[in-house]
């Protein structure tokens, strides 16, 4: 079985750098592979993008979640120097099976939740 790959939107950060991971194409990837975020957890990212050439070369990176409590949010922080693309790891076409860069909605209006008390479970926040 191949490690989950997660979609998330390399332009939708916090103040922090940090990924926000509300988008409407992370969750569903979250609720395809089963994860139930937490403090912590190491996933790899992805988000559609192109090669010199214009060909669909997915962006890739490493984040650690955790639960930003001032916006009552899930985010990821990632090493902004280690981002790769798909063909770095001799892949070719990137997976089609995933969310595109169209699925880059907010979760809600203004990406984040309303004020909270913790962390929401999978089952709140995901459901399936």
């Amino acid at each position: 079985m191949s490690k989950p790959k997660v979609y998330a939107d390399f332009h939708n950060l916090d103040d922090s750098n940090r990924l926000r991971l509300t988008c409407v194409g992370t969750m569903d990837d979250l609720a395809r592979w089963g994860i139930e975020l937490r403090e912590g957890l190491v996933l790899t990212f992805s988000m559609d993008d192109a090669d010199d050439q214009g060909r669909p070369d997915e962006l890739r990176a490493e984040g650690v979640v955790h639960y930003d409590e001032d916006a009552c949010s899930w985010v990821a922080s990632i090493d902004w120097f280690a981002i790769r693309h798909a063909s770095d790891e001799g892949e070719g076409k990137p997976d089609t099976d995933g969310p595109s860069s169209s699925d880059a909605v907010p979760a809600s209006k203004d990406g984040l939740t309303s004020p909270c008390s913790g962390p929401p479970s999978a089952a709140t926040e995901f459901p399936r």
